[in-house]
């Protein structure tokens, strides 16, 4: 396995960085990431009927749709996402088990019990702080989820809301879910700097053969051309949205 470093915060790029490593790196891989303020949206959803667009003008809210399905969340400096890409011959979604138990194994060694709960949620007392989606690509799975640390949940639940309108389609509905973060968990103050480099040292540390790398430059043109050429786009993020029919709410 291998370990790419990315210290990178933009989303745009963090998505084209995954589509890259999984179309090209023959290795399994993992990676930790940040995205600055932002909407992910699944690939199968209606962005308009998951964001609050009013929110998203007026604080200049990127919106981006990832690869994999799944519901839409809020992201800020304050969430982290891990993403492992793995050889995948039987080319099906796999056991979400497989992925997420190097993040709960990580957490026990904290002091922190969590579960993973129905096929894609990781829950602490019941509470979700991370979702998680897959998608296949020939023999390769790419597997991500998002861990929330220290986020706005302000922010979260207002980002998302959409008022006023209401929306009749066939995309996948986001699932409210009580949230919390980590460190509300912790037995000893941690920054989320520190918990991503304690998470990464405890994955690696379970693997035989695993070693860091850093992209090139070459990488990073690549890198470049799929985020300006698909995921910075309105064709990508809003454009792919399901059929939808709205109407304005009223009450009378």
């Amino acid at each position: 396995m291998i370990f790419i470093k990315n210290d990178n915060t933009n989303p745009y790029i963090n998505h084209a960085i995954e589509e890259y490593m999984l179309k090209n790196f023959q290795e399994d891989c993992f990676m930790l990431w940040r995205n600055e303020r932002c909407i992910l949206i699944g690939k199968n959803q209606n962005t308009l009927s998951e964001i609050n667009m009013d929110y998203v003008k007026k604080h200049n809210l990127p919106v981006v749709r990832r690869m994999s399905g799944g519901g839409a969340i809020f992201n800020d400096l304050g969430n982290l996402h891990f993403t492992f890409i793995a050889n995948n011959s039987e080319n099906r979604f796999a056991d979400f088990s497989k992925f997420t138990y190097p993040i709960i194994n990580a957490l026990k060694k904290i002091g922190i019990n969590a579960d993973l709960s129905g096929r894609n949620d990781l829950t602490i007392d019941g509470k979700k702080f991370s979702g998680n989606a897959q998608y296949n690509y020939k023999n390769k799975i790419l597997h991500h989820g998002s861990i929330l640390f220290s986020a706005n949940m302000s922010d979260l639940t207002s980002a998302l809301k959409v008022k006023d309108i209401k929306f009749q389609d066939k995309s996948v509905k986001s699932v409210g879910s009580r949230v919390t973060n980590i460190s509300e968990h912790l037995k000893s103050p941690m920054s989320l700097e520190e918990f991503k480099e304690f998470l990464a040292n405890s994955i690696i540390s379970e693997q035989e053969k695993a070693k860091i790398y850093e992209l090139t430059k070459e990488d990073w043109i690549h890198v470049k051309k799929i985020s300006d050429e698909k995921y910075s786009t309105w064709e990508w993020n809003y454009g792919k949205s399901p059929n939808f029919n709205y109407f304005n709410e009223k009450s009378f």
